[in-house]
């Protein structure tokens, strides 16, 4: 399946258009992207009974004031959380497909459950396609495990899937070994996992791989960008920008 149009004409809010005050990942930070005409970039980890909710780190600490896993929390006692110091809860995925309904385009990353983007995925990738069935509105799923790619891809042939990617410097990814880091930092697995599409760190968008790609017509998206100047620089290289921390041009 082919990346949607939707992903390639306006930017992406990265966890939806935050700040200070509005949480990132939030049905608010959601709301406020689609009203200013951008797409979402969205995360997914699972509680412990399994359930997909939309969150980025593996733990509560930084966002909700905790130090207990998501993995490790059932659905009905993560809903005692708030986001911040803000009234929002964590979402559920299905929730939030339901709020949303097709007024923006998801770009949902699946986090990895491995630990060193190998094989052991879990079933996550199984509950998102579950929650995606019957969605009608534009939407992709990516990873930074291609593992996880080429299972969803598998389960959901009918969605667009992706790489999330970068030079996976040694100093960022100590628990990966060599041959791993420089195999997916060529983006070895991207026939083989079905992926059409790539969302590669701003700063390596030189990457040969990279390059490779995009004269095949594979479209590529990046990450995060963070000022008017880094989003010129990263159009001349990529299709499409994941954004935050300024007002990016519709």
């Amino acid at each position: 399946m082919t990346l949607p149009p939707e992903f390639l004409d306006r930017p992406i809010a990265h966890r939806g258009l935050h700040d200070a005050q509005v949480p990132e990942n939030s049905v608010a930070a959601a709301e406020a992207a689609i009203a200013a005409g951008y797409g979402i970039e969205l995360d997914i980890q699972h509680t412990a009974d399994g359930t997909p909710v939309v969150f980025h780190d593996y733990d509560l600490t930084r966002l909700a004031g905790d130090e207990g896993f998501v993995a490790d929390l059932t659905t009905e006692e993560l809903a005692d959380f708030r986001l911040g110091k803000s009234d929002q809860a964590i979402p559920l995925l299905s929730s939030y497909l339901k709020i949303i309904d097709g007024r923006a385009p998801l770009l949902i990353e699946i986090k990895d459950q491995d630990g060193r983007l190998g094989e052991q995925i879990g079933d996550l990738h199984l509950r998102v396609a579950e929650a995606l069935s019957g969605y009608k509105g534009p939407v992709a799923v990516m990873s930074f495990n291609p593992h996880v790619v080429a299972a969803f891809h598998k389960q959901a042939p009918d969605i667009a899937c992706g790489i999330v990617s970068c030079d996976y410097n040694e100093d960022d990814w100590p628990m990966i070994d060599d041959a791993t880091r420089s195999d997916l930092a060529s983006l070895s697995m991207f026939d083989q996992s079905g992926a059409s599409f790539v969302s590669h760190d701003h700063k390596d968008l030189a990457n040969p791989a990279i390059t490779a790609l995009r004269a095949r017509g594979v479209p590529i998206l990046c990450w995060t960008i963070r000022s008017p100047e880094a989003e010129a620089q990263a159009r001349t290289r990529c299709d499409n920008i994941t954004f935050e921390g300024y007002p990016a041009a519709t």
